[in-house]
């Protein structure tokens, strides 16, 4: 349950959030690069580098304890979108990067800890948001399932105030340390704990009424 929560944030509220100038819309700048790709151009690769190198390196760095691992991530992101793009056409490009880099550091992520769990971030916030699943039997790994379970919490997160929703994904989707949280939201600690907490009760409210056992 805990990696399923954890991984199926929505790919539309985290191109919306994942932008912090929520008002800003695609860039033009985006919108050339995409063009590069669809030509086939490499030169798509390195003004993608140049643009979000930075932004898909945090994006590891905050998964993964080594610097080579994270860097080989980022290097492995430009390879992943040059082989789906085209067909794909990317909204938000600087969100999709990102998102495409932290599947890639939580699968490196995995690999590292699947005979012993590490520390860090991961595993801390993995049992912070396993309380919204509350003690029922152990979720389902079928296929409908998780496609219901990705439904539901994109319905719970479209209801959700920009903040809120904000705060919930830098903490659970991006893995930021809570004193990060705090910066990039304003805040204290405590009122992002408590942010989270309420977003928290309201999602396991969500899961139950959609009929998910919690």
């Amino acid at each position: 349950m805990e990696r399923t929560m954890a991984e199926r944030i929505p790919h539309e509220a985290e191109e919306r959030d994942a932008v912090q100038d929520e008002r800003a819309g695609p860039d033009a700048g985006d919108e050339e690069i995409l063009d590069l790709f669809f030509a086939r151009d490499e030169g798509a690769v390195t003004a993608c580098r140049d643009k979000y190198g930075k932004r898909c390196r945090a994006v590891a760095e905050d998964i993964l304890s080594s610097p080579e691992d994270a860097e080989e991530c980022v290097s492995d992101t430009w390879l992943r979108a040059w082989e789906a793009i085209p067909p794909e056409r990317p909204r938000y490009l600087g969100a999709y990067l990102a998102a495409v880099t932290r599947r890639l550091a939580l699968d490196r992520y995995r690999a590292e800890t699947a005979e012993k769990r590490g520390g860090g971030e991961i595993p801390l916030c993995l049992d912070e948001l396993a309380d919204a699943a509350g003690d029922g039997e152990p979720w389902s790994a079928d296929e409908d399932f998780h496609n219901r379970l990705r439904d539901a919490l994109n319905s719970f997160l479209e209801k959700e105030k920009p903040a809120a929703r904000r705060i919930f994904l830098w903490r659970y989707w991006y893995a930021y340390p809570l004193s990060e949280v705090a910066r990039l939201a304003g805040k204290s600690e405590g009122a992002v704990k408590m942010s989270l907490g309420r977003t928290k009760r309201r999602l396991r409210a969500h899961l139950k009424k959609e009929g998910f056992s919690v």
